[in-house]
This record gives C-alpha cells, sequence and structure tokens, in this order.
C-alpha cells in the first residue's frame, strides 16, 4: 500500500525498521499471525541481498539464486499476509513503557508511526577507506556496488578492496567486465572462504596485492589510479586503473537509536537468545545485532524469532496471549 494511505493515528502492533532479508522474515511471520505491521525501510526493500548478483550459500538453490530475485521473492511473500510499508529514513524512535505506545519518527517529520513492539533489523553499512580522493571519486570510479556499476567498466582496469567473501565474490564478478582486476588486501591471504580462494587464485584476469593499503585514489576529473602502500617495507607504488570497489568490512547504522537501547561493540545492539534487546518491547534481529556471523541465512532465522517473540509480547499486552 502507499504511504499516502497509512495514518499516523493508528497504532500498529509492530513497526519493523529495515527492509533486508530479517526484516522481510520478521513482516511474514508477524503479518501471516494477523498482527498488524507496518515496515519502513530508506532504500530499497531487499536490502544488501538485493545488489548481490549470485548468492550461493542459501540452502535449497543448487546453483545459487539470484540476489535481487530472493530479495522480490520474500518482498510479495511479506505483502501477501498484509504487510504494509512506507518508504523513508527512521531518525529517531522513543518509548513509553508505561503506556506501551512505541514510536518511531520518520525523515524527522513531528509526527510519529505508533505501534505496540518495535523490531529493529536495519542492517549495516558498508565501511569506508577514509583515504584522500576516495569521497570526491565516488560515483566517478569509486563504488561500492560491483552490479550496479560492474558494466561501466568494460574492458578497463580496475581495483577490489578488501579480501573477505564479500570482496572476492564480487571481484569475480567483475571479471565478466574489467580486462585486469587487482585485489589489493592489507593481509598476506585473503580471509574468504576457501572456494571463493580457488576461484579468484585460478583466473588469469585477477592478481593480489597482499599485504598493502591504499594511501590515496587520483584522477582528473574520474579515477586514473592508486597510490598503494607495501605495510611490510613502506613503498609505495602506483596502478593505473579507471575503478575502485570498496568492500572493506561493515559497521552499525544505527544512529537513530540513541540510548533506547543498549549497545556493544562497535555499536551493535545486544539482544538475548529471543531477539530481545534491553527496552520492552523493542527486538531487534539480523547484522545490526551483537554476533558472529552475519549471512542471509541467519538473518532469517534471527527475524523468525524477533517476530515470534513480538507476536507473543503484544498478544500479552492485549491480554490474548495463548498460555
Amino acid at each position: 500500500m502507499g504511504e499516502d494511505l497509512l495514518r499516523k493515528e493508528d497504532i500498529y502492533d509492530v513497526i519493523i525498521i529495515g527492509g533486508g532479508p530479517a526484516g522481510l522474515t520478521a513482516g511474514i511471520y508477524t503479518a501471516r499471525a494477523r498482527l498488524s505491521t507496518l515496515l519502513v525501510e530508506k532504500l530499497a526493500l531487499g536490502g544488501q541481498a538485493s545488489i548481490t548478483d549470485r548468492i550461493e550459500n542459501y540452502p535449497g538453490f543448487i546453483e545459487g539464486v539470484s540476489g535481487p530475485e530472493l530479495a522480490h521473492s520474500m518482498e510479495e511473500q511479506a505483502k501477501s499476509f498484509g504487510m504494509r510499508t512506507v518508504s523513508g529514513e527512521v531518525t529517531r524512535i522513543d518509548g513509553n513503557d508505561e503506556s506501551n505506545i512505541k514510536k518511531v519518527f520518520v525523515n524527522g517529520e513531528p509526527e510519529p508511526y505508533q505501534s505496540l513492539s518495535i523490531i529493529i533489523a536495519a542492517g549495516n553499512e558498508q565501511k569506508k577507506l577514509g583515504v584522500p580522493g576516495e569521497k570526491e571519486f565516488t560515483g566517478k570510479g569509486v563504488s561500492y556496488c560491483a552490479t550496479c556499476d560492474g558494466a561501466f567498466f568494460r574492458d578497463l582496469a580496475i581495483a577490489v578492496v578488501g579480501g573477505g567473501d564479500v570482496a572476492l565474490q564480487e571481484a569475480l564478478f567483475l571479471t565478466r567486465f574489467a580486462r585486469k582486476i587487482y585485489i589489493i588486501h592489507r593481509r598476506d591471504r585473503p580471509r574468504a572462504t576457501k572456494i571463493l580462494q580457488e576461484r579468484t587464485f585460478s583466473n588469469n584476469k585477477i592478481e593480489f596485492v597482499f599485504n598493502s593499503v591504499v594511501d590515496e585514489i587520483f584522477g582528473q576529473t574520474t579515477v586514473e589510479g592508486l597510490r598503494v602502500r607495501d605495510l611490510n617495507t613502506a613503498e609505495t607504488k602506483e596502478l593505473q586503473v579507471n575503478g575502485v570497489f570498496v568492500f572493506v568490512g561493515w559497521s552499525a547504522s544505527l544512529s537513530f537509536v540513541g540510548k533506547a537501547v543498549k549497545r556493544g561493540e562497535g555499536g551493535y545492539i545486544i539482544v538475548d537468545k529471543e531477539m530481545r534487546t534491553s527496552r520492552e518491547g523493542v527486538f531487534a534481529c539480523g547484522d545490526c545485532c551483537e554476533k558472529n556471523l552475519r549471512q542471509i541465512v541467519t538473518a532469517c532465522g534471527d527475524g523468525a524469532t524477533a517476530a515470534f517473540s513480538a507476536q507473543h509480547y503484544v498478544e500479552r499486552i492485549k491480554g490474548e496471549e495463548y498460555v
């Protein structure tokens, strides 16, 4: 349903913040339980999955599955049970434990959306390099999404910065377009899964630059090269590339949370095994939580658990809990 049909005076059973796999799974479960559900997402539904070319470790797909296809299926499934959506950025949440009403402020507007419970599924955001030229050339050769921008670098030399699963997987995708790919990693070997290491090491378009970091991205109007420093020798060299794809990790995207719930190392939300936060009636799931493994399959599991907990919380305060 469109945002214009949503009324701020309505009180939902649950508001879900974030439309990635965790949030969409939570929406499937809460809407199917006949809880009135509103999901707020500032970008495209599906989160990082929606810009991932191929997902090979999601159960049930022997040949892998297209990220956009999987995300779209999750979205349609949740909506088929009655989940409603609104596009916007959550800027603040507020909860009055005495009244049981939670408030979610979107796009800085004074009137909030209201609910009996909140599920935070905000995911996280990609870290930046923080080097000269990165900000200036973002969108002009610097990218954080291979699926979005790879086709612009057909037959050109490019660099991928990072050594984890995402970096290697995206580098392999970029071999469809680029003639040469440098993978720059600060350690002496990748930390990605073995199958991705095997594929990248055997691809003749890919060259690893280990024990190295990017000191500067330079060019005139677009990217023309990188200045790379060897961490062992401190020597620098220039790589002539026309594009730089950055995949160096993630950080919590939770500025709207403030002190509403307790957070741990890196700003991630602390939850118990039921996905309950430190605030009564507020739950969290997926990559925004303090956890060891951040994958689509674990995000979905978290989302289902958070929804189940939210369902019982809402039914309890309504006096409808089945015990």
